[in-house]
């Protein structure tokens, strides 16, 4: 079977299955099971053990301590903490809880690492609050889940993570390039909701005094300590990203059940079980990708592309631009792990071929990828806002396109100045990043 015929056969295959609506992570593996039939040089019994080859990686320990240091932090608290914190900062902005909304999400991403635990945890409290102060529901919702994405860009990230793992790129370094891009992509979400404010005419609220200010700040203190923990403990070299990840499990469950007192038996046998839940999701999605890619390696599939791309002379902007639009286009339609696994080993060695460097690669593939997390039909952050708001997603697609209109623009300045996104971790990093 040529490269051609099987690529053809396992993504339409796949898509067949996505049209059924079958789960992606199921549809990935019964996209295998017609290669193996039939070449026989393969054998059915190669998919569970390609499954269970990819968990024996110590990295991905780090995906599920991630997802439980976002649930506990959520029940601790600490959510709240962050809200007042940032309505101190800038709820005197006209449109003030939208601005709320993002510089919270900014604050939560530093210590999450899971988009969805942001739209979920700050859009319960923050939903219902932007409605009765004059937002509509639909801005409210595409406010929540635009600004939800910078959890996984706004390091520390699991999808950093996962992809730093996958291609061998350091985690340190990633975690470094994404923190200019995310305070851009806060920074344009802010300008809509100012321009919003002002043209509904919503009034400014009073600004916050320096004694209450004060207090916001140290009551969140111990909270926003956890990326300067996590982020400067790997860069510093004082413990890898999977031990990272421990070190914040434990130090929000120190947090939720020593400072705050807030986190008792019970909720913390439902936060074990959440966690136990969304993790194992998570995983079997990584088990079944790294099937499909497996079958792609196999087959030589990725090499033929480069082969094809060489023809194309294309420069590094334009190898961006193809990389931006195949990552914006998957993520409508997958989660962004298996997203990764499949279309990220692909691209990688095509992207090496034109010279992009595998940090500014990543980059772009991880903020395409956190957009899909608002665009239907899959969308995860927008369901779950949506759900929150109590609207349909189509009542709130005109407002998350008003949204994520800048926030493309800040897409493209990450492919064509490179430096946005390498700048930090060459200062900070240099013998890690060549």
């Amino acid at each position: 079977m040529t490269p051609g015929f099987v690529a053809a056969l396992l993504f339409g295959t796949f898509l067949f299955f996505i049209i059924l609506r079958v789960p992606v992570a199921i549809a990935l593996a019964l996209a295998c099971l017609p290669v193996f039939f039939i070449e026989p040089r393969l054998a059915p019994v190669l998919l569970p053990q390609q499954m269970f080859r990819s968990y024996n990686s110590f990295i991905l320990l780090a995906v599920p301590f991630f997802l439980l240091a976002a649930n506990l932090m959520n029940v601790a608290g600490i959510t709240d903490r962050l809200i007042r914190l940032a309505r101190a900062l800038v709820g005197h902005l006209p449109g003030g809880l939208g601005h709320v909304n993002v510089v919270v999400s900014m604050f939560f991403a530093g210590i999450s690492g899971s988009s969805t635990a942001d739209a979920a945890g700050i859009g319960s409290l923050l939903i219902p609050q932007m409605k009765k102060e004059g937002f509509s529901s639909s801005f409210a919702v595409a406010v929540t889940a635009c600004s939800s994405v910078m959890g996984v860009i706004i390091p520390p990230s699991i999808l950093m993570v996962v992809w730093g793992g996958l291609m061998s790129v350091s985690i340190g370094g990633l975690f470094l390039a994404g923190v200019i891009p995310g305070i851009l992509i806060a920074g344009a979400q802010m300008a809509t909701v100012y321009v919003y404010a002002r043209r509904h005419g919503m009034g400014l609220h009073d600004r916050a005094t320096l004694v209450e200010l004060a207090r916001s700040v140290l009551g969140a203190t111990l909270a926003l300590l956890t990326p300067i923990i996590i982020v400067g403990g790997i860069v510093g070299g004082l413990f890898t990203p999977t031990e990272a990840s421990v070190v914040a499990a434990i130090y929000a469950l120190f947090l939720g059940i020593v400072v705050y007192r807030t986190v008792g038996l019970g909720k913390l046998a439902h936060v074990l079980y959440d966690t136990g839940r969304f993790a194992s999701i998570a995983l079997f999605c990584i088990g079944t990708a790294s099937a499909f890619g497996w079958i792609l390696a196999y087959f030589k599939i990725p090499a033929a592309l480069v082969a094809y791309v060489e023809t194309l002379n294309l420069g590094v902007s334009e190898m961006g631009i193809a990389v931006a639009v195949s990552f914006l286009v998957i993520g409508c339609f997958i989660d962004a792990i298996p997203a990764i696994i499949i279309l990220g080993t692909v691209l990688f060695p095509v992207t090496q071929a034109v010279g992009m460097h595998p940090i500014h690669f990543a980059i772009i593939g991880i903020i395409s990828l956190a957009f899909g997390l608002v665009t239907p039909p899959y969308g995860l952050c927008l369901l779950i806002s949506c759900a929150i708001g109590q609207i349909t997603v189509r009542q709130a697609l005109r407002d998350v396109a008003m949204i994520l209109a800048p926030m493309l623009a800040i897409l493209a300045l990450v492919i064509f100045f490179p430096e946005l996104t390498l700048w930090l971790p060459k200062l900070l990093m240099p013998k890690f990043i060549n």
